[in-house]
């Protein structure tokens, strides 16, 4: 059994109250965990406007495969049109 973990650091350039990162975000994560069947999560930069941090949890028997679903979910983010990707990281465990 393999656990992989991203952290995602987004940036929300055009975004001007709380109220607009969470309908974004909200809709973002309910979009990801019906396409991959993954654990997401804002987890960092809650009360920042324009930055926030998602974390995401995937647990597979093939760390190739679990990889292979990240990168899946990375690129979904990235063509988002409201959000830029500054960073992100993956672990397995």
């Amino acid at each position: 059994m393999v656990t992989i973990i991203l952290t995602c650091r987004l940036d929300l350039p055009g975004v001007s109250s709380l109220k607009e990162k969470r309908r974004i975000l909200k809709s973002l994560v309910a979009r990801l965990r019906n396409s991959f069947n993954i654990s997401v999560s804002e987890v960092g930069e809650n009360d920042i406007w324009r930055r926030a941090t998602l974390g995401v949890a995937l647990v597979s028997n093939n760390n190739n495969f679990g990889h292979q679903v990240m990168a899946k979910v990375i690129g979904k983010i990235e063509s988002e049109s409201e959000i830029v990707v500054d960073d992100y990281q993956t672990e397995s465990y």
